[in-house]
C-alpha cells in the first residue's frame, strides 16, 4: 500500500491524530521534562533503528560511552549509569543476532584461542560468587566487568571489527574522545574545576587529587591515575599508528598522540610514564632493525637520564611530579610495598583471594570494616591478587603475556604487509605500556582503558584478517 493510500484509510488517520494528541498532552503536562522525554524517545527510536541495521554502531557507542560515563555520574545522581555500558553491549549482541536472523549468525570469527581463554577467566570470576571469603554479592556485581567485559567485548570485536576501515573508525572514535579528555583536563588545570567536580573533591577526592595545593588533573575520568595512564596509552598508539597514514588522517593521529602525552604529563601521575617507556621500547623491538632499535634505546635512555639524574624543568610541577617516579626511596612506593607485605601474609592461606569487589577503597561502601577494605591495593595486579588470589593472578598474567607474545610473533615473522605491521605494532606497543603501568596503578581494568585494551587484544590476535583484506582491496583496484 502506498503512503497516500494509507493516509486515505480512516483508521490510519485516527491513529495519527491520536498520537499527535497524546504527545501534545504529555508535553503540556510535563512541560520541559516532557520535551526531554519526547526527544529521548525519538532519539532512542532512531538510534535503535540504525543499530539493528548496522550493529557495529553499538561497538563505537560503547567505546565513546566508556570514556564519559563516570564523568557524567558526577553531574547526574541516583541513576544506575554504571550499567549503561552493559546495556549497550547487550543491545549490540541482540542487534548482531537480529541483523543476520534469516541466515543465522556465523560465530566462527570469534572462535579463537583468546575467546577460550577469556571464557575460562569468566567462569573463574563467576566461581568467585561462592568464594568462601566473599561476604556479599553486591561487591561482585560492582566488579562484574573484570570477567564479563573481557569475554563479551572480545567477541564483539571479532564479530564487528573485521576490515581496515572499521579498524580505522575505531581509532577515530578513540582519538576524538582522547582529544576531548585532554582539552577538559587542560581546562581544569587553567580555569579550575566546576561545581560537580568540586563536590567530588570535597567528598574525599581531594585527599589524592590536591597535593601541596596543586590539582592532579583527572578530566572526566574516574581519577588522575586513569586519566594519565589512558592518555599515555593514546600517545603511544596514535603516534605509531600515524606512520601508516598520509595527509589529513596522519595529522589527526599525530595530534591525538601529542595531546595524549600532554594529558599524561598534566595528570601528575608518576606511574603513567611507564606507558611510553614500555610502549616505545616494544615498538623498537618489533621493527627488527638494529639501527632503529639502537636509536630507540638511546632515545629512551636519554629520557631516563633526564628524569633520573637531572633537575632540569623542576620549576614545572608536572615535570617535578613525574621525576618522582624514578626515585626508589619515594614514600608512596614504600607505602605500597608495605601494603603488599600485609596482603602477602593475609592471602597465604587464601589461594582464591577475598572475592571480586572486596579489596581496596572501593570496597568500603559495602564492607567498611573488613580487612581487605582497609588495605590499599593501588596496583591492578595487586587488586587481582587480593580479590582473585594467586590462582587468579597467575592465570591473568598468563593470558596477557600469551596474547602479547603471540601477537608480537605474528607481526615480526608472519605478517608481510608493512601497513598492517605498523597498525598492529601500535596496538601491541600500547598494550605493553598499559601492562607495565598497571603495576603502579589500577589502570588496565578501569574505564575507559578496559574496553580499548580488550578490543586491541582481539584485533592484534588476528592481524592476518586485516592483511588479507588490504591485499584483496589492492588487487581489486588494479
Amino acid at each position: 500500500m502506498s503512503g497516500s493510500a494509507a493516509l486515505a484509510n480512516p483508521k490510519v488517520i485516527v491513529l495519527f491524530f491520536a498520537g499527535i494528541l497524546f504527545v501534545a498532552l504529555v508535553l503540556a503536562k510535563l512541560k520541559l521534562v516532557g520535551v526531554g522525554i519526547f526527544l529521548a524517545l525519538v532519539f532512542g527510536a532512531v538510534y535503535l533503528n540504525l543499530l539493528f541495521k548496522n550493529p557495529v554502531l553499538g561497538f563505537y557507542t560503547a567505546i565513546g560511552l566508556n570514556f564519559v560515563i563516570l564523568g557524567i555520574g558526577r553531574y547526574i545522581k541516583g541513576l544506575p549509569l554504571g550499567f549503561a555500558v552493559d546495556g549497550i553491549m547487550i543491545t549490540t549482541f541482540l542487534a548482531l543476532i537480529f541483523s543476520r536472523f534469516k541466515e543465522r549468525v556465523d560465530w566462527s570469527p570469534a572462535n579463537k584461542t583468546i575467546t577460550t581463554l577469556a571464557g575460562i577467566w569468566l567462569l573463574y570470576c563467576i566461581f568467585q560468587i561462592v568464594n568462601p571469603e566473599a561476604r556479599m554479592i553486591e561487591p561482585w556485581i560492582a566488579g562484574r566487568g573484570v570477567g564479563f567485559y573481557f569475554f563479551f567485548f572480545v567477541i564483539l570485536t571479532f564479530m564487528l571489527i573485521d576490515t581496515n576501515k572499521k579498524l580505522d573508525t575505531f581509532l577515530y572514535v578513540w582519538g576524538v574522545f582522547s582529544i576531548l579528555a585532554t582539552l577538559k583536563g587542560f581546562g581544569q588545570m587553567v580555569f579550575g574545576v566546576d561545581y560537580a567536580e568540586k563536590a567530588w573533591l570535597d567528598n574525599g577526592g581531594a585527599e589524592t587529587h590536591v597535593l601541596f595545593g596543586k590539582l592532579r588533573v583527572f578530566s572526566f575520568f574516574s581519577d588522575a591515575g586513569q586519566f594519565g595512564g589512558n592518555q599515555g596509552y593514546a600517545g603511544v598508539v596514535f603516534l605509531i599508528y600515524s606512520m601508516a597514514k598520509k595527509g589529513i588522517p596522519k595529522i589527526f593521529f599525530i595530534t591525538v598522540g601529542l595531546l595524549g602525552f600532554y594529558g599524561m604529563m598534566i595528570s601528575g601521575t608518576r606511574g603513567s610514564i611507564a606507558v611510553p617507556f614500555a610502549g616505545l621500547m616494544t615498538f623498537f623491538v618489533l621493527r627488527k632493525n638494529i639501527k632503529v632499535l639502537s636509536a630507540g634505546v638511546i632515545f629512551v635512555a636519554l629520557i631516563f637520564v633526564f628524569f633520573k639524574y637531572t633537575t632540569i624543568g623542576n620549576g614545572n610541577y608536572q615535570i617535578r611530579r613525574m621525576r618522582g617516579a624514578f626515585d626508589p626511596n619515594n614514600k608512596s612506593l614504600q607505602v605500597r610495598l608495605d601494603n603488599q607485605k600485609i596482603l602477602k601474609a593475609y592471602l597465604a592461606s587464601r589461594p582464591f583471594g577475598g572475592g571480586i569487589g572486596h579489596a581496596g577503597d572501593k570496597a568500603q561502601r559495602f564492607l567498611p570494616h573488613a580487612f581487605l577494605s582497609n588495605v590499599a591495593t593501588d596496583s591492578w595486579y595487586v587488586m587481582i591478587w587480593a580479590e582473585l588470589g594467586v590462582i587468579g593472578l597467575t592465570y591473568h598474567l598468563f593470558v596477557l603475556f600469551f596474547v602479547l607474545g603471540t601477537a608480537s610473533y605474528k607481526v615480526m615473522f608472519r605478517i608481510r604487509d608493512p601497513i598492517t605491521k605498523i597498525k598492529m605494532s601500535a596496538l601491541i606497543s600500547g598494550m605493553a605500556g598499559i601492562m607495565l603501568a598497571s603495576y603502579g596503578n589500577a589502570i588496565l581494568g578501569g574505564m575507559p582503558t578496559a574496553l580499548l585494551f580488550y578490543a586491541s587484544m582481539a584485533i592484534m590476535s588476528t592481524p592476518e584478517t586485516f592483511e588479507k583484506e588490504r591485499i584483496e582491496t589492492e588487487l581489486s583496484t588494479t
